[in-house]
């Protein structure tokens, strides 16, 4: 079983930065991609970032490409969301999820609750 847990939202300005965090427990940790999504029109979650186990690949939405940053730190079972020049636009619920990898939501496994990103003009 996996469990996260995300951190780090809240309420910043237009060009201001803020980094997400999603903790994670359980014995598969190690087997897993790690992910970020938000919400979209429709029932599918849209994608923004995944890392793989080893932190040596990641890929980004276009969205966000340039902006965002998805790394994770092992030793604390944490993968983190670096967000940078954020645009009102990037205000969302963010999605922190654990899974075999990719931009297609229905294809990971386990998902944090969600945590709120407001972005003001």
């Amino acid at each position: 079983q996996v469990q996260l847990v995300e951190s780090g939202g809240g309420m910043v300005q237009a060009g201001d930065s803020l980094r997400l965090s999603c903790a994670a427990s359980g014995s598969s940790f190690r087997n897993r991609a790690m992910g970020w999504f938000r919400r979209a029109p429709g029932e599918e979650r849209e994608f923004v970032a995944a890392i793989n186990w080893f932190g040596g690949r990641a890929m980004y939405a276009d969205s966000v490409k340039g902006r965002f940053t998805i790394t994770r730190d092992n030793s604390k079972n944490t993968v983190y969301l670096q967000m940078n020049s954020l645009k009102p636009e990037d205000t969302d619920v963010y999605f922190c999820a654990a899974g075999a990898g990719g931009d297609i939501s229905r294809l990971w496994s386990y998902w944090g609750q969600g945590i709120q990103v407001t972005v003001s003009s």
